[in-house]
This record gives structure tokens, C-alpha cells and sequence, in this order.
């Protein structure tokens, strides 16, 4: 517990989208639970980086263009604002987060939200997923949720980035995250403890390893 890790999102292509450092909270082989704090170390498409610091979404837009046709290049970033807690499973198309935000002296669960993406692949650094931009937005108390980057899914769909075979998987996990939401089963079965899950403050900021 508490080693660095790598998330990579790597497209179809093989070419890496977004990699992000996290620390590990727990490995059990059936979950993989890793965290991240402000100040942790990133990369990824420079559009996306330009975006988040304009404030100019529609510059998504953008590098989903330049992702479809083959053209982006990573840019050396860094995690905002919040403390990350997220849970990977294998061979299920989502990881379940949790956001934490500042509050007073201490800090509160902002939202859970679920990313769907593929099915993650253990690497020697980490793992590699692909975020399929759909998420699901949860209140912290699991009683209400909403659907966000809806037009964004449909944009890459018509561009081709997420097949129709990883279309109908992600409906499929739709359907899989919301029984689980209903029945409190998986991590929402434990979220009041989740809930009050806090970042070892003598883990150092996950740094990414130099690029090769």
C-alpha cells in the first residue's frame, strides 16, 4: 500500500491518450483501489490542458478530432482542486470514483461519479484503461444522480472512437451500475466508510516516471 501506480488511457491505435499518477489504498487482485491529491503529476492531450485552463469545453471537442485522426501530443499537467479515491475491477467497462473537496478545516464528498471506460490491463507500472466519456454523476448521499458528457459520447461515436462493440458494452454496464447503485451492492455497500476515507499525509505527491 501506498506505491506509486500509473493509470494510462491508451487508444486502439496503441498510442497513449492521458496517463495519470495515482498511490495505491488497497490490491486485492478482485479491486484495485488507488487515490490521488492535488498536485499529482499528469499528462495529457494539450487541447484538454488548454481547455481546463481557458475554461473552454468546447475545446474537447477539439482534441476528440485530433484523437480520431491521429494527431495530439501530450502536455505535462498536474490534478486540481480535489483528493481522488477510485476502484478498478477486472474486466468490468467502469471504475468507480469518489471526489473530495475542501471544507472549513477538514473536507467532504463532493459526488460520487462513474467513468466508463474499458476493461483495465495490468502493466509493470500500473494499469491501462480508455476512458469512453460517458460518466454517471452521483450525490454523496447515493440518493440521486444525472448523466454528464452525454453529447460528448455521441461525437465520438459518429467520429469512431468508441466502436459499436464497446457501445454495447457500455450500455450493458449502464445497466450493471445502476442495479448496484439501487441495491447499495460493490463500493456503494461500504460508501458511509468510503465516505470518510482520508489521504495519508505522509504519502509524498505521486510523480510520473520520465518519459522514455
Amino acid at each position: 500500500m501506498g506505491e506509486t501506480v500509473v493509470r494510462r488511457d491508451v487508444y486502439r491505435s496503441g498510442r497513449v491518450w492521458s496517463e495519470q499518477a495515482l498511490r495505491v489504498v488497497a490490491d486485492t487482485g478482485q479491486v484495485l483501489v488507488a487515490a490521488c491529491a492535488p498536485g499529482a503529476e499528469a499528462r495529457w492531450p494539450a487541447l484538454y490542458v488548454k481547455a481546463r485552463a481557458d475554461g473552454d469545453r468546447s475545446m474537447r471537442t477539439e482534441a476528440f478530432d485530433a484523437m480520431a485522426a491521429g494527431e495530439w501530443e501530450l502536455s505535462d499537467s498536474w490534478w486540481q482542486e480535489t483528493e481522488l479515491l477510485v476502484w478498478k475491477q477486472p474486466g468490468v467497462w467502469f471504475s468507480v470514483n469518489a471526489f473530495f473537496v475542501p471544507e472549513g478545516a477538514g473536507r467532504r464528498l463532493r459526488n460520487w461519479y462513474v467513468n466508463f471506460e474499458r476493461p483495465m490491463t495490468r502493466t509493470a507500472a500500473g494499469f491501462d484503461t480508455f476512458d469512453l466519456t460517458v460518466d454517471l454523476v452521483v450525490d454523496p448521499d447515493l440518493g440521486g444522480y444525472e448523466w454528464k458528457d452525454v453529447d460528448e459520447y455521441a461525437h465520438v461515436r459518429r467520429l469512431g472512437i468508441v466502436t459499436d462493440a464497446e457501445h454495447r458494452a457500455v450500455e450493458d454496464a449502464r445497466g450493471q451500475v445502476l442495479a448496484m447503485l439501487a441495491d447499495r451492492a460493490g463500493v456503494f455497500a461500504d460508501a458511509e466508510r468510503w465516505a470518510s476515507w482520508r489521504w495519508e499525509s505522509a504519502w509524498p505527491t505521486p510523480r510520473l516516471p520520465c518519459p522514455a
